[in-house]
């Protein structure tokens, strides 16, 4: 039962995420009656504490860069990678491409940093309502396609309705529209899951290392550990790998962590310093992505549009990104008095070509890909790779590392299957 008058407002957006509160932010900036509804109140607890650099320039854009420089969130100048056997590499300095102050970014404690934006929306004009859930997107009675408002429950105050010219969702993998339209297709090559945790006191290089995120191997490639230094002595520490592998049949969360923590000498020395602070968490089915990022009324960002595995820290910087996009979209959509899903949707092909060139390197990770043997092969690539770690990925430059990637994806794809071939011929030998 609706308890509340309707409301009406120019823009409605539906979770107060990073990409939902940078669309309202900027679409509060150009002028637009923007309402953001937020389900939680206060602070809440997110997982995904790794930020690209790119990530610098919509943050500079929204205007909280002097708030992230005074903020006690950990400093991040690169990203190294360690063997099955605890070997490292080499860090992937991110400065090496430019030495612009863009080329660190931040290990965030996400409840600071997602306050933080929700905060910096209701700055630039945005109305914010919290403890507001979005129960479903409402529909126009002639076209169902077309999203016209959304029903929300606030507590303490009940159901009602907002109509709005249009209306975003950012409700993360709730992907209220998205399912609603049946529009997610989930990717079949990614199909993992994750099991995390926190330590105080584990270990931490020195200088600039000291923020350094982490991407270890397990053995016999089932999958990796991250392993992410944050604020207050805090390391976040959790392990990725096939959803069937990691979850079927295994236990509860504790058990599952530590057995796989045994596979990981790199993670388990690490992990050895410290104290285990707080429980276990789980997710699952992180790679995923809608068939459109926009419709009649309605636009798509963050989780709600798609998420691609985290291997690379990628997901709140394309949150981030599609949240700014989707603001430019709106804004020329209203400019034109034009909310048809080709207006809103005009960033979506760039934005995908963006997400797609990241979806390659993390395919090249899960096939057991030797970065370094590649660099050493082509090192007139290693700015490209940089470049796609960071980020930058929405100039065509970058795909100049395309063609040698694939060659030499596949050729440790064929050498792989000579050496299963040859396992298999001893193993019906015996």
């Amino acid at each position: 039962m609706v308890t509340q008058a309707a409301r009406r407002t120019q823009v409605l957006v539906l979770g107060g995420g990073p990409a939902g509160a940078t669309t309202a932010a900027l679409c509060a900036q150009n002028g637009l009656e923007t309402i953001l509804l937020e389900r939680e109140k206060g602070p809440r607890f997110h997982i995904g504490e790794s930020l690209m650099p790119d990530s610098y320039w919509t943050l500079k854009r929204l205007g909280v860069l002097d708030q992230m420089k005074a903020s006690r969130h950990t400093v991040k100048y690169s990203v190294q990678f360690v063997t099955e056997t605890g070997k490292e590499s080499q860090p992937f300095y991110f400065f090496e491409n430019n030495p612009h102050e863009c080329a660190q970014t931040w290990q965030v404690v996400r409840s600071e940093f997602d306050s933080m934006l929700v905060d910096n929306a209701a700055k630039h004009g945005a109305t914010v309502l919290q403890a507001t859930r979005a129960l479903d997107v409402l529909t126009c009675p002639n076209d169902p396609t077309k999203v016209i408002g959304a029903r929300a429950h606030q507590q303490g105050f009940g159901e009602f309705d907002i109509y709005a010219d249009v209306v975003v969702d950012a409700t993360g993998q709730s992907s209220l529209i998205s399912n609603k339209f049946n529009l997610k297709v989930a990717d079949s090559l990614l199909r993992n899951a994750s099991v995390w945790t926190y330590y105080k006191g584990a270990s931490r290089e020195g200088g600039l290392d000291e923020g350094a995120t982490l991407v270890l191997a397990l053995q016999k490639k089932k999958g990796w550990f991250w392993y992410i230094p944050l604020a207050n002595d805090i390391v976040s520490v959790g392990v990725v790998g096939a959803m069937d592998y990691l979850l079927k049949g295994r236990g509860d969360l504790e058990t599952i962590f530590n057995e796989e923590l045994e596979r990981c000498p790199g993670a388990k020395r690490r992990v050895m310093a410290g104290q285990r602070s707080g429980g276990f968490h789980t997710t699952k089915d992180f790679s995923y992505k809608s068939s459109q990022v926009a419709g009649n009324g309605w636009v798509l960002v963050g989780d709600a549009f798609g998420f691609l595995d985290p291997v690379y820290s990628s997901g709140v910087f394309l949150a981030l990104k599609s949240g700014e996009f989707a603001a430019d979209a709106i804004k020329g959509a209203f400019d034109s008095n034009d909310f048809s899903t080709q207006r809103l949707g005009a960033w979506g092909s760039k934005f995908l070509t963006g997400m797609d060139r990241m979806k390659r390197l993390v395919y090249a990770f899960y096939e057991g890909f030797n970065f370094g043997s590649f660099i050493r092969k082509h090192p007139e690539m290693k700015r490209h790779l940089i470049d796609l770690l960071i980020g930058d990925l929405f100039k065509d430059s970058v795909d100049e590392i395309i063609e040698p990637l694939d060659a030499m994806r596949a050729e440790f794809r064929a050498s792989q299957a000579i050496e299963m071939a040859k396992e298999e011929e001893m193993a019906n030998s015996i």
